[in-house]
């Protein structure tokens, strides 16, 4: 039986808005990293059948299908195609599901996926152009309503009962250990340096931030609700980045002599109330869980994606995971949230987690616009 098995895995830095990354075009990362992936895997690329590549801004320099610009611009064979996927925040993890589909149908026997965003060059909800992209059946269906995650996250917050404290606590802990993993140099193998027009090189996330307080973090003021929870301090980071993940079979590995880091044990996906938007990561994982027939004491590490802090603490709660087993390397709080390179950026961290800590069994769910969500458990190998 076929099966879909990772092989590489490889992120740029990730870059604050604005910050080192903001001059690359968002081409261009993408195809620096798809050269990266090939060269570090040692890899032919007129072998890639297909690359899957998620990306939410498709308009400016993210439009006429990004993927296939990409891998030409990677200087990757014409022969090699490429397909630009959107759903939403979970882009690069749905490209993963399809990259993975693909390989267990035996419509590829090697593929990337992966993603990119360069949210200071293409600002989000660039391609809103000023129109409303929802009709009268659905405006009608949920009382003119407009979805915000802003106030999604706020009625999170409200429905889970989670104090502007907990929230705050919750992003410290994030910038935590994500300097814990930065300084450790737990990053520094699966980033690959970026080299910027005058000569520079970017290697680190630039989003750490070191030394904050919750007194400190309680003056700021709300980002949605006068009287809310939310800020931009316990909310994700606006960022640059990318990131991909080279795919195959166990059988096409063996062949290629490729030695595989992880398999894709089980995929699903979740829908919730588009309004609240942000509560399907919980349905997610425990379709995911009944699906894949372990037990949630089999996973031994979580990336659960901190678009707001009350996300994974709302997840946390229903769930019951260990809190120290989820984002264990810090989140996109602390390290930045490049919305279509964000799905295979997290897999990325889980990956080389697992590896690191001898892991079986890890677990990536994202929450997205329209109320959706991804779930995948990975197996180590």
């Amino acid at each position: 039986m076929r099966d879909a098995v990772i092989v590489e895995a490889l992120r740029t830095p990730t870059g604050k808005r604005n910050g080192s990354l903001s001059g690359v075009h968002p081409t261009d990362l993408s195809a620096h990293v798809l050269a990266s992936l090939a060269e570090r895997a040692g890899v032919d690329p007129a072998l890639v059948d297909d690359v899957v590549w998620g990306c939410v801004g498709q308009v400016g320099e993210q439009t006429f299908d990004i993927a296939r610009n990409a891998a030409l611009g990677a200087g990757w064979p014409e022969t090699v195609t490429g397909v630009t996927v959107d759903r939403q925040c979970g882009s690069g993890q749905q490209a993963v599901h399809f990259a993975a589909a693909g390989l267990i149908a035996g419509q590829y026997d090697v593929v990337v996926a992966g993603g990119v965003e360069s949210m200071s060059r293409v600002p989000m909800g660039s391609s809103l152009m000023d129109k409303v992209p929802f009709g009268e059946r659905y405006l009608a269906r949920y009382n003119g309503a407009f979805p915000d995650q802003g106030i999604g996250a706020e009625m999170i917050a409200e429905r889970w009962g989670l104090s502007r404290t907990q929230l705050d606590e919750f992003a410290l802990l994030s910038h935590e250990r994500a300097a814990a993993a930065q300084d450790d140099g737990r990053f520094d193998e699966q980033i690959i340096p970026v080299t910027l027009a005058d000569g520079t090189v970017a290697s680190k996330d630039e989003g750490i931030r070191r030394g904050g307080t919750v007194e400190g973090l309680a003056q700021l003021r709300t980002a949605f609700k006068p009287d809310g929870v939310i800020t931009a301090a316990n909310s994700s980071q606006i960022s640059d980045g990318s990131s991909a993940l080279l795919m195959t079979t166990s059988e096409k590995a063996a062949e290629l002599g490729l030695r595989p880091i992880a398999r894709v044990h089980t995929a699903v996906l979740a829908g919730t109330d588009p309004v609240i938007m942000l509560t399907a990561p919980i349905p997610a994982t425990q379709k995911v869980l009944a699906k894949s027939g372990l037990k949630l004491d089999d996973i031994g590490a979580f990336e659960v994606n901190e678009a707001f802090a009350s996300v994974p603490l709302a997840w946390l709660a229903d769930i019951g995971a260990d809190p120290k087993a989820l984002n264990p390397n810090g989140g996109a709080i602390a390290l930045g949230h490049p919305l279509g390179g964000s799905g295979t950026r997290l897999m990325t961290t889980l990956i080389y987690h697992m590896r690191d800590n001898g892991i079986r069994y890890g677990l990536q769910t994202m929450c997205e616009g329209g109320g959706q969500a991804n779930a995948t458990i990975l197996e180590l190998l």
